[in-house]
This record gives C-alpha cells, sequence and structure tokens, in this order.
C-alpha cells in the first residue's frame, strides 16, 4: 500500500479520487458503477431474487443504477434475456391517449402495458429458440409467435416495429382499437371476434389470443424459470413521462395492473421489475391498490450505507484498497464542526446516493481543483457545503415541480431565521402568504392550507418534525404529522442556503466593551456620585447569579430541543463571560457604570425572552420555563439597579 496521500505515478491520490456520476446511465458508461462503485441492498437482493415487483424510491435514490446493474450482471447470461422498456415523452403521450371505448382509463392502459409485455416475450422467446433450444424454433407454438410478430409488423430481432418505441406503440394501439391479425393462431379476427360487445371487449379478446400463445410457447420449450432464470423485463423512468393529470395517473395504474396480470398469466417464465418514484406511486388512487403492498418495497439509506458506498466508490476510483481510516481521517479531515467528517457529510444531504456522490464531489473539487490541496479541510468541506446546500434547495423544487408547483414560493417562509420553526411561527408566516400563493396556484387552494403545507414540506423532506427527544424526517418514519405535533426542523441539507444556520434566531449578545478595557488596562479615577465600590460588585454577582439562574433552568429543560438549548446557553453565557471578565471591586477604574450595565443586560434578557415567545418556542414546557426565568431575573437587575436609567434607585450604597 502506498502512501495515502500518493497515488500511481506520484500522483496525489486527491487526484485519482472520484465518486462517480450522479445519473446511473452516465455511471455505466464513464462512471464507477460496474468497476465495484454499486453496493447491494435490500432493494437489489428483492429485484435479483424475484421478491418485489415494484422497487420504490425518491429521485437519486438509486432506482436506476440497480436497473442498470441487473442489465449488466451476468445473473441472465444463461437464461431467457432481458428487456428494459424506457418510455419518452412521445411513447408516453401514445399510452395517455390511449381509450377503448367500453373500458375506464387504467383498464384500457392495462391493455396496451399488456400487449408491450406480450410482445417483448414473443420476440425474446423466438430468438431464445433459435439461439439456446437447438430445433427449439420449430416448435408449433414458437412458430405460430414468429408469424404472428411478421404479420403485426412486429420484428423478431431489434427494435419492435423496427423502429421507434413510439411508432410501435402508435402500432399497437391502432391494432388493438381495431384488429390485431391473428391467423397465426388459428383466429380470424373478423369472424371469431365479431360478437364482441365493445371495442374494449374485443381488444381484451384479441389480448388474451395473444398472452395465450406466448404462455404456451414458455411451456412447451420448458422456460418455466427452473431449467434457467425467467425472462427480465423491466420498466424505468416512468417519471420522464408523468404529469399528474388524471391520463397520467391512469398510465401508471394501467401498468401496475398489466405486470399483475402477466405475473400470474405467465408464471415463473417471466419476471417484472417496475422501478417507481415515490411520489408518483403514493399519488395514485385505485380500488385493487392494496393487492400491491406485498410486491412493493422501498429504497432506504442509511448514514452507514451511505458510507460504505463512499467508501467502495473511493476504492474503485483509485484503484487500491482505501481504508476508512485512510479515507475520513487523511484525505478528508476528520471532523467538521465538532462532529466525525462522515457523520456531518451525510447528515447534511438527504439519504440517497445521487445527493451524497454530489456532496462528496463538490468537497472533493473545492480542495483538488480550486484550492490546489493535496487534501481536503474543514474550511473546504463548509465551502463545499454552501454550494451544496444552494444546489439541493433548486433541486427540491425542480424535483416536485409537477406534483407541488408552488414549492419554491414557500421557501421564503424559512429564510433568515432559525432552522427550528413552531407550527404558531408559522401560521403567522403562512397567514401573510397564503392570500398570494392561492392567487398564484388557484387548483391547488386544497393544498395550501397550513396543514396542507405542513404535510407538503414534510413528505419531500425539506421539514422534520420533532418526537420525543429526536426529530424524524419523511422516510425514517411512516407516520404522517400529527395535528398535536408543533416543533419542526428545516433539513440540514437546506440550513445554508436559507441563511437558517442557528436553531432559533436569538439576538447574539455582544460584550459592552469590557474586555477590550481590562485587556487595555483602562483603569481611571471615575466617580458616578451614584455607586460605591460595594454596591458595584454585589450588583455584578448578582448579574453573575441570574445568568447562572437562567442557565441551570436551561440544563433542566429536558423537553427542549437540545439545539435550541445550546443556543440559549451559548448566548446567556456569553453575558456571563463579560461580567466575569471586571475584576473584583475595579468596575469604577474601568469606566463601567454598573447601574447602566445591569439595565442594558435586562434589556438584552427581556429581548430574548420576546424572540423564543415570538418564535412560539414557549408553547413547549421547557422553553416556557426558560422564558419565565430570563424573565424574572431581568425584572430583578432592574429593581437592584433602580428601575430606569440614570437612577440607582437605592442610595444606602449597600
Amino acid at each position: 500500500m502506498r502512501d495515502s496521500g500518493v497515488g500511481a505515478a506520484g500522483v496525489p491520490l486527491i487526484g485519482q479520487l472520484h465518486f462517480g456520476r450522479e445519473d446511473a446511465e452516465r455511471d455505466v458508461t464513464e462512471g464507477l458503477l460496474l468497476r465495484g462503485g454499486f453496493r447491494p441492498n435490500a432493494a437489489y437482493r428483492a429485484a435479483l431474487s424475484g421478491r418485489k415487483m415494484l422497487i420504490i424510491g425518491r429521485k437519486g435514490s438509486g432506482k436506476s443504477a440497480i436497473c442498470m446493474q441487473l442489465m449488466a450482471g451476468d445473473a441472465w447470461a444463461h437464461g431467457g434475456g432481458k428487456v428494459l422498456v424506457t418510455p419518452d415523452e412521445a411513447a408516453g403521450e401514445e399510452i395517455r391517449r390511449f381509450e377503448l371505448q367500453g373500458l375506464p382509463g387504467d383498464s384500457a392502459k392495462a391493455l396496451i402495458w399488456r400487449y408491450v409485455f406480450a410482445v417483448h416475450a414473443a420476440r425474446c422467446i423466438v430468438a431464445h429458440a433459435k439461439g439456446m433450444h437447438g430445433s427449439g424454433h420449430k416448435v408449433d407454438s414458437v412458430k405460430a409467435l414468429a408469424r404472428f410478430l411478421k404479420q403485426n409488423d412486429e420484428s423478431a430481432d431489434g427494435a419492435p416495429g423496427g423502429g421507434r418505441l413510439v411508432e410501435w406503440l402508435a402500432s399497437a394501439a391502432r391494432g388493438l382499437q381495431t384488429s390485431l391479425s391473428l391467423e397465426a393462431f388459428g383466429v380470424r379476427a373478423s369472424v371469431d371476434l365479431a360478437q364482441s360487445p365493445s371495442e374494449g371487449a374485443r381488444a381484451a379478446r384479441q389480448l388474451e389470443v395473444v398472452e395465450q400463445g406466448v404462455a404456451q410457447a414458455f411451456a412447451e420449450l420448458g422456460c418455466d424459470g427452473s431449467a434457467h432464470p425467467p425472462l427480465l423485463l423491466m420498466v424505468d423512468q416512468l417519471e420522464q413521462i408523468w404529469s399528474a393529470e388524471p391520463d397520467s395517473n391512469a398510465m401508471v395504474i394501467g401498468l401496475l395492473l398489466a405486470a399483475k396480470h402477466a405475473t400470474s398469466r405467465y408464471g415463473r417464465a417471466v419476471r417484472f421489475l417496475l422501478f417507481l418514484r415515490a411520489d408518483i406511486y403514493d399519488s395514485l388512487s385505485f380500488g385493487e391498490g392494496d393487492k400491491f403492498h406485498g410486491d412493493e418495497l422501498r429504497i432506504a439509506w442509511s448514514e452507514q450505507a451511505l458510507g460504505e458506498l463512499a467508501l467502495a466508490r473511493a476504492r474503485a476510483s483509485v484503484g487500491q484498497e482505501l481504508t476508512e481510516e485512510q479515507l475520513w481521517k487523511e484525505l478528508f479531515p476528520p471532523t467538521v464542526c465538532g462532529e466525525e467528517t462522515a457523520g456531518y457529510l451525510f447528515r447534511h444531504c438527504l439519504p440517497r446516493p445521487r445527493d451524497a456522490i454530489q456532496f462528496l464531489n463538490a468537497c472533493l473539487e473545492t480542495a483538488w481543483l480550486e484550492n490546489e490541496q493535496e487534501r481536503i479541510t474543514e474550511a473546504d468541506v463548509r465551502q463545499a457545503g454552501r454550494q451544496f446546500s444552494a444546489w439541493k434547495l433548486k433541486d427540491l423544487s425542480s424535483e416536485y415541480l409537477v406534483a407541488h408547483p408552488f414549492l419554491k414560493h414557500l421557501f421564503p417562509l424559512f429564510q433568515n431565521s432559525g432552522y427550528v420553526v413552531t407550527r404558531a411561527t408559522l401560521a403567522r408566516r403562512f397567514e401573510v402568504a397564503a392570500e398570494s400563493l392561492r392567487r398564484g396556484f388557484p387548483a391547488y387552494v386544497d393544498a395550501l392550507t397550513l396543514p396542507g403545507v405542513i404535510d407538503v414540506l414534510y413528505a419531500v423532506g425539506f421539514l422534520g418534525v420533532r418526537r420525543g427527544n429526536g426529530v424524524v424526517f419523511a422516510g425514517a418514519d411512516d407516520l404522517p404529522v400529527q395535528p398535536h405535533e408543533t416543533e419542526f426542523h428545516i433539513h440540514p441539507c437546506f440550513r445554508a442556503a436559507l441563511g437558517a444556520t442557528s436553531a432559533i434566531d436569538l439576538r447574539r449578545f455582544e460584550p459592552q466593551l469590557v474586555h477590550a478595557r481590562v485587556v487595555q488596562g483602562s483603569y481611571g479615577q471615575l466617580d458616578h456620585g451614584l455607586t460605591t465600590p460595594d454596591r458595584d460588585e454585589r450588583l455584578l454577582r448578582q448579574l453573575a447569579r441570574s445568568c447562572h439562574s437562567i442557565l441551570s433552568q436551561a440544563e433542566r429543560a429536558v423537553s427542549l430541543t437540545p439545539d435550541v438549548r445550546d443556543e440559549i446557553t451559548t448566548q446567556i453565557t456569553r453575558v456571563l463571560d463579560d461580567v466575569n471578565r471586571i475584576p473584583a471591586g475595579a468596575a469604577g477604574s474601568l469606566d463601567i457604570d454598573v447601574d447602566d450595565y445591569l439595565l442594558r443586560t435586562a434589556h438584552y434578557f427581556n429581548a430574548l425572552a420576546v424572540q423564543l415567545i415570538t418564535g412560539g418556542l414557549a408553547e413547549s414546557s421547557g422553553a416556557a420555563d426558560i422564558v419565565h426565568r430570563i424573565e424574572e431575573e431581568a425584572r430583578r437587575l432592574v429593581r437592584q439597579a433602580g428601575g430606569s436609567y440614570g437612577s440607582s434607585g437605592d442610595s444606602s450604597g449597600a
């Protein structure tokens, strides 16, 4: 193993390091996906084994990577073949427009999907019989399929229809709406199907004839999934043709119904895999939806899994056995903002490979290309993090542009404030913007209510909800936001772009020139005529006790969000540190008017209490107790200092 900082030919490792491409299609051709950069997960294993038919995940979660890995892998090298269907917009338009008299939209679209599957299966059977079964192409059922393909202008070799998918689908649609050539199966459509009561019934009967011919060929060849792997038929990238309109939803529902039907029709001879984006699948509502739960598998990524993926890709890129120690403590800094680097990185991106790859590459390029360094520093990670956060905020609105076109107009509600937001605070902010939002998006007025907005922001991963002592984001918990839940957190991924980098928007305590005077030794003789050294010392001790009282109350507030408690503690500690810098008995010689000092600090305490109240945090018992203690200590300081600026209210000097 070479020195961790130097790679082949003396090139620094950071110059060879790369975490791959963000999209699986390019990652196959020029990236790391097939060079050890793919990490098998539960979804991949379920797809490979045939346990699940629906692989569901958010954009960038790795659906297409699984698809590409299956297409490129050798598990089906001696089996029934692999087919990947990725319809483009033109092909999608053909499916969306397809209708049959006598059938509802999703049932009609299920028929065209079934025809897609049947023709792909027929083509694969004919090719498979020639290539692997010797004289298998002479089997009657196989010959019938070959004739059917020829009679309907479906090429047994190459692309369906001998051309683009859209042209093939257009031809298929016309055939189902009128009549297919079924003479190869001994059926004369004009005679044998004449009694069909409707266009939809006639199309269904035609399709049953084709599917029966396909199933018979599988059976006669003995290709039932036991002698060799089945035909693998996959559909991916439906998001390219989905538009959240009823006909788009019917198109996806039709796909699900067709796959379910074809699975039972062809048995173990064909395995179907449908890769669907989670927001598309979750938007569907149809009577048979409950029948698909057993077929579903949702892709989920933990921080540990993302770390393993990052290490695998790092090793694949440098061509040598990097250790975790070398990656996370030598090439990357050991910690960022006091947190272990891997944990920091993966906590600040949505839990999916695409985001992790983008953030890691951004850190790498900031250090190596921009700053010309051979190791990534904490400053590089923080610099890259700001850019990454801006990307992700923009990407989030683009990802949900179809389903929630108003999403980016909600982001200003969270700009330049704390990342902990209560329901009450959000209600006040939303009330100001609600009329404008509803005017701009009249078709979405039902969603543009406070509960609706919270549900959307939680579902897309922008907001997490406080539950117990933790914060839960969508994907980690299937439970939606409950009406009684009042505290929400902006995901760390988006905080830098929004300027929401602290838990609450608390005014920072600024020391009252005490430190400078102590350092400079600005001791002098000054008599305000209002205070005495003993009284000054007593007032300062009271101020220190007030700080300790507030800090103690904060420490006991176990129900308060730790980040909020830390922010309050930080500011009160700054006050205490400022007080402790004043040497005993030296307030007068440092030209510090102690009465004025206490009144200004009391004013700061009151401002903190107001911020906590207006921020809605006083709704929680822990924060309410802290607010009460801060207000109480502010009143005590005002009484001790005389109640107003310029008057001590205490002539005794005691």
